[in-house]
């Protein structure tokens, strides 16, 4: 659902019963405020007649009446409550999973703090939407129906000019609020492109220190904030023209009715009750139309905000499913390119691929810059999908095989490792939830990471800091490769893992890649060649194509690209 309508209804759909019950409530409250009006009329007529004994009692019913519509709005309130708390729940955890879903380049090409401002804005457009439909539309609309029911009862001319008051106010206002809309749209995007804009500079705040552009940035953030301010003030100009035609309206309908009542009062053909009766309800209308007019303004904001962010979120997803996915079986990680064509940014990078690895073997990776290696990794983890030929692991198309299972049997150690602001015990288990204590505490023996981890102060219950800035390159670097051995998948993606590394870190994070690498299909892409010195074979890419391939051995003597690069290292 990609309108706010038809998201609101999603949302409030496993909520309807208590909605109605909400509903219910507030049509009984309204009505029963409102008819407390009506006892003015007749303490008025009882007191003209004196019949005072009446009056009394009259004058009694007043706040029993109001106190009863007291307790079911309180009662309408009580039952909202599960309704609006259902809905953030709900409401979050489907825009997050529908969000996560999104593939690599969706989240590439968008600021994460943009994404994360959108998500709040149509949830919280939603948390606002409720109280607003329950006690300012539907309060209203019930006021607006029983207080025209008794002007009709008493006098015709009078409910006619409050009848078209009300249409007329309604129809502009409805009218207005898609204008209001849409500034509300251009002033929530403006919000949302501002907060994007700040935390990449605050989640960048070294580099900005450390080429003294705090100035830069701040100008380039002042751009924001003037955009911020110009949108807001379109949308609150246009919310005061709103209010203001509202005002001209109901001042010329109040001329009107107020001559036509008292015309009628100087002729006999109202009493002083109903006279009363009109006054009181015709200042409880007044009040409802102004009230309705800034509520109209109001939802229209909350709708143009829901708007925004659904436009962002709720998009067709690039990489899906086919109908009927399997699994990927895994008992083989044989991994086959079949004529593999792939073109990214009217650039092509593969063309009629074919590249065979048998179960176990390790691969390594080579070529200069745009070669297409981070393309192939990218092509395997399906974060594209090929334009032509297939990818098969274990004989299994990948396109026909359900992205969690493929990404299930594949463990990635990249060059920059990333490290969840949470403990050291809950980066490794992201390889596996499942696993115990003692487990996590095996594979970081393993990784090279126990010794650093047990003499921080907390040990494994030591916060790493926003994508790990707490830790070291090669800290950080031991606890991704312990976390992929937790995972223990059968394929592992090197991705230039020691590149950034010092030689004391690089013999660390060897020792621990040879344990990682055991009994695994491995594909390690490297600058670093040595470090590829002992996979069973080597291919050398160069425009998408394999230029060379064979081992160390006979690579680093064939008078090739291989020998070249070997040498100049």
């Amino acid at each position: 659902p990609n309108t706010p309508f038809r998201y609101f209804w999603y949302v409030t759909k496993p909520f309807k019963w208590w909605a109605a019950g909400a509903f219910l409530l507030v049509i009984l409250g309204s009505a029963l405020e409102q008819g407390s009006a009506y006892i003015f009329k007749l303490i008025v007529d009882a007191v003209e007649s004196n019949n005072y004994q009446a009056a009394m009692w009259f004058a009694l019913a007043y706040p029993a009446l109001s106190f009863v519509g007291q307790l079911l709005f309180r009662g309408s309130a009580f039952v909202a409550r599960r309704w609006v708390t259902g809905v953030k729940k709900y409401g979050y955890d489907e825009l997050t999973k529908y969000l996560l879903k999104h593939s690599h380049s969706f989240f590439i090409n968008r600021f994460s703090g943009s994404l994360m401002s959108k998500v709040n804005n149509v949830q919280g457009a939603v948390d606002q939407l409720i109280p607003e439909i329950l006690w300012t539309h539907l309060n209203s609309i019930v006021s607006l129906i029983v207080t025209l029911g008794f002007i009709l009862a008493v006098d015709v001319k009078s409910f006619f000019i409050f009848f078209v008051l009300i249409v007329v106010i309604i129809v502009i206002n409805r009218k207005m609020a898609d204008e209001k809309a849409r500034r509300s749209r251009a002033m929530a995007d403006a919000s949302t492109q501002h907060r994007a804009r700040l935390v990449d500079t605050i989640s960048n705040v070294q580099a900005v220190r450390q080429y003294a552009r705090g100035r830069n940035e701040e100008s380039v953030l002042g751009t924001y904030t003037t955009a911020l301010k110009d949108t807001s003030n379109r949308s609150w100009g246009y919310t005061e023209k709103m209010l203001f035609i509202n005002g001209v309206i109901l001042f010329l309908f109040s001329l009107a009715m107020f001559w036509s009542l008292v015309s009628g009062w100087q002729a006999g053909e109202v009493t002083t009750g109903e006279l009363v009766l009109i006054l009181a309800l015709y200042s409880q209308i007044t009040g409802t139309l102004t009230f309705i007019g800034r509520a109209f303004n109001a939802t229209a904001r909350t709708i143009g905000e829901m708007q925004e962010g659904l436009e962002e979120i709720i998009v067709p997803y690039e990489i899906v499913d086919v109908p009927g996915a399997v699994e990927l079986q895994t008992e083989q990680s044989g991994i086959s390119w079949q004529q593999v064509g792939f073109a990214f940014d009217g650039n092509q990078v593969f063309t009629d691929f074919e590249l065979d690895i048998p179960s176990g073997q390790r691969l390594g990776l080579v070529g200069r810059s745009g070669a297409g290696k981070t393309t192939f990794v990218s092509l395997l983890l399906r974060q594209h999908d090929v334009q032509a030929g297939a990818i098969k692991l274990n004989e299994q198309d990948i396109a026909q095989v359900t992205q969690d299972s493929l990404r299930q049997a594949i463990a990635v150690v990249p060059q920059e490792p990333a490290l969840f602001h949470r403990s050291i015990r809950d980066n490794i288990l992201y390889g596996n939830p499942n696993a115990t204590t003692e487990e996590v505490i095996e594979v970081a023996k393993k990784a090279q990471a126990h010794d650093f981890i047990s003499e921080l102060t907390d040990g494994y219950e030591t916060l790493v800091g926003e994508r790990g800035v707490k830790l070291s390159g090669g800290q950080k670097q031991r606890i991704a490769i312990a976390r992929a051995m937790l995972k223990d998948a059968p394929i592992l993606v090197l991705d230039e893992a020691t590149s950034a590394l010092d030689s004391e870190s690089e013999v660390a994070i060897q020792k621990a890649l040879e344990n990682l690498m055991e009994g695994r299909t491995v594909i390690a892409i490297a600058h670093r060649l040595s470090t590829l010195r002992k996979m069973d074979r080597i291919i050398v890419m160069e425009n998408g194509r394999i230029i060379e391939d064979g081992d160390h051995d006979s690579l680093s003597h064939a008078g090739g690209v291989y020998e070249r690069l070997w040498n100049h290292q």
